[in-house]
């Protein structure tokens, strides 16, 4: 999967651009570039959506369709899904949100978001922790102009994200594909954490924990984006649950 959102409405951390991207012989690429060497890899087995300079969605399909390691991509109601890995209680999570029996996991993750965009009953943090599986998965509202990335503690599946050469985000499963896009300004996704485009990032484990950014060094002793890690020793102020007033992702995440 590959996914670009613009500067203007996904705000990732600002550890996770990197000033040695700007000063080396190999710089950052441009949204474009990336994701056109992205389907270059698989032409004929890569479907791309662009939604002007927002964003940039790409999917490959996968080899063999019934493996456990789905790649999936669904649309509905403006709202799109990237997604990565098998959820083991997607019967129950199906029943529980109203879908017919056959929806597939993307589907579900876009139904999710709808009913926490919209006010839902729950916290995102405990819609995200009750998915039992290996997962990661993107979602774009296009309407909002919103993004919501997580990825499962298990590690089945791996996530990175990135800073292109226009500030732009980029998430990918590809670390070839990061590197090549984003230079030294690229770090894996945190493992048991989401990232909300207003909200920022945060363990959907340990919500009330804070993030800790741990810095990187690459072989060559070069500064690289920061990786994140929950800070089990420092604790967020609050984190609005239910109420008339608050919207339905914020946390203080800094």
């Amino acid at each position: 999967m590959l996914a670009i959102f613009h500067k203007a409405f996904a705000h990732p951390p600002d550890e996770l651009n990197s000033p040695a991207s700007h000063s080396g012989s190999r710089k950052p690429k441009l949204p474009d570039e990336t994701l056109r060497e992205f389907v270059s890899r698989q032409p004929e087995n890569t479907f791309s959506m662009t939604f002007g300079d927002a964003a940039a969605l790409a999917h490959v399909r996968p080899d063999n369709p019934f493996s456990l390691r789905q790649r999936l991509f669904c649309g509905f109601d403006d709202i799109y899904c990237l997604f990565m890995g098998s959820l083991n209680n997607l019967n129950q999570l199906n029943k529980q949100y109203g879908l017919a029996k056959g929806s597939n996991e993307a589907l579900f993750v876009i139904e999710a978001y709808r009913t926490l965009r919209d006010r839902g009953p729950y916290p995102a943090d405990q819609v995200v922790k009750d998915l039992d599986g290996s997962f990661a998965f993107v979602v774009y509202d296009s309407k909002a102009g919103t993004v919501f990335t997580a990825l499962g503690s298990d590690g089945g599946e791996k996530l990175y994200w990135g800073i292109a050469g226009d500030g732009s985000v980029v998430i990918c499963d590809d670390k070839e594909v990061i590197k090549a896009g984003c230079a030294k300004s690229y770090a894996p996704f945190p493992k048991g954490c989401m990232f909300h485009s207003e909200g920022g990032l945060m363990s959907f484990e340990h919500p009330m924990n804070k993030m800790k950014m741990m810095p990187r060094v690459n072989s060559e002793g070069v500064m690289c984006g920061a990786s994140f890690n929950v800070d089990k020793f420092t604790r967020v102020n609050s984190i609005p649950r239910r109420g008339s007033e608050s919207n339905w992702m914020e946390w203080d995440a800094h």
